[in-house]
C-alpha cells in the first residue's frame, strides 16, 4: 500500500468485546484502489471503546505512506466525536483529568495522527455495510480466538 496513486485510502474499523470487560477484539479492512488488506487481533481482557481505539491505531500503525489523505468509517461514535467534536484535543490539554479512559491509547492515536489527513465517518453498525459487517467478523473471531494478547494499558489499570 505504500506505492504512489491517485486512489484515496478508506479503512473501515470495528471493536468488540465478549462481555465489557470481558474478551475482546479488533478488524480493520484497508481499501487501496484494487487493492484490499485485513487485521485483527485478539485480547484477553478488554473493553468494546478500547477495541474500537485499537482498531484505528493499528490500521494507521499498518501504512507506510504519510501525509496522505485518508478516510476511516466507524461504527464507534466514541471514536468519531472525540476526534471530530475535538473531545481529545481537550483531554489531551486537561492531561485526561475527570476520569477520562484510555489516555494510553488516545495517546498512540494522537502521535500516530499527525503524520496523515484523517476524516472519519460514523456508519450504523450492524446494518448492511458489507465492509462494516466485516470487520464485526474479524474483530468478533479475533476475541473469541486462542492465543489472545494481554491488553496491558487495561489489566494495569485494574
Amino acid at each position: 500500500m505504500s506505492e504512489q496513486s491517485s486512489h484515496q485510502l478508506i479503512i473501515y474499523t470495528d471493536g468488540a468485546a465478549r462481555g465489557n470487560p470481558g474478551p475482546g477484539g479488533y478488524g480493520v479492512v484497508l481499501l487501496w484502489g484494487p487493492k484490499r488488506k485485513e487485521l485483527s487481533g485478539g485480547y484477553r481482557l478488554t473493553t468494546n471503546n478500547r477495541m474500537e481505539l485499537l482498531a484505528v491505531i493499528r490500521a494507521l500503525e499498518s501504512l507506510t505512506k504519510k501525509n496522505i489523505p485518508l478516510t476511516i468509517y466507524t461504527d464507534s461514535q466514541y471514536v468519531v466525536n472525540s476526534v471530530e467534536k475535538k473531545w481529545l484535543d481537550n483531554w489531551i490539554r486537561t492531561d485526561f483529568k475527570g476520569g477520562k479512559k484510555n489516555k494510553d491509547l488516545w495517546m498512540q492515536y494522537h502521535a500516530l495522527s499527525r503524520h496523515f489527513k484523517i476524516r472519519f465517518v460514523w456508519v450504523k453498525g450492524h446494518a448492511d455495510n458489507a465492509l462494516n459487517n466485516r470487520c464485526d467478523e474479524l474483530a468478533t473471531a479475533a476475541a473469541d480466538g486462542n492465543h489472545l494478547l494481554i491488553d496491558e494499558g487495561y489489566e494495569n489499570s485494574l
